[in-house]
């Protein structure tokens, strides 16, 4: 009996830390990807023009690491660069945008970049739930009850804004 559980306390043991090598190999590799790519956009970028899709990207990857002040920027010559490209889904440059704005607590500005992302893809999913989340932190429950109401009508499922919105919904009526 005692050897059985010695077994499976070893087995538990090497389970265990096969999870976190394996969890520690992922974030790594992860992490060396997202280097590589900053590394290599932030080398084209420097050198010549790039497309908005390229500026883009270079903002996303300032935005995962939270680094908004160079983010903003980027986002905006992308959005430039699209003009000029004509490119046509420029929506989700909005919304990064709209990003981060918001994580630097700068809400009007935010809304104005949701809104615009909105305007050209009236469906947009992630656009609608950064809106709300801005109004909520704006203090204006209704709108933001809208917005994820509105959410939901496109994507039903959305367990952000079904959480969000059950709790404004109390907030609301109460």
């Amino acid at each position: 009996m005692d050897n059985n559980l010695a077994v499976v306390y070893l087995s538990v043991l090497v389970g265990l830390l096969t999870f976190a090598v394996v969890s520690v190999f992922r974030q790594l590799f992860k992490t060396r990807k997202r280097e590589s790519a900053l590394s290599r956009l932030r080398n084209k970028l420097s050198k010549d023009t790039g497309t908005a899709q390229e500026y883009y990207e270079l903002g996303c990857i300032y935005s995962e690491k939270k680094v908004f002040a160079q983010a903003i920027p980027l986002f905006q010559k992308a959005l430039k660069q699209a003009e000029v490209e004509g490119e046509e889904s420029i929506a989700p440059i909005y919304n990064g945008l709209g990003y981060a704005y918001f994580a630097q607590e700068q809400y009007d500005l935010a809304i104005r970049q949701y809104k615009e992302a909105l305007k050209l893809k009236p469906d947009y999913v992630v656009a609608l739930n950064n809106l709300g989340h801005s109004y909520e932190r704006k203090k204006l429950n209704t709108q933001a009850l809208q917005m994820y109401e509105e959410a939901l009508k496109f994507a039903p499922n959305n367990s952000t804004a079904k959480r969000r919105a059950e709790s404004l919904r109390r907030l609301v009526s109460a």
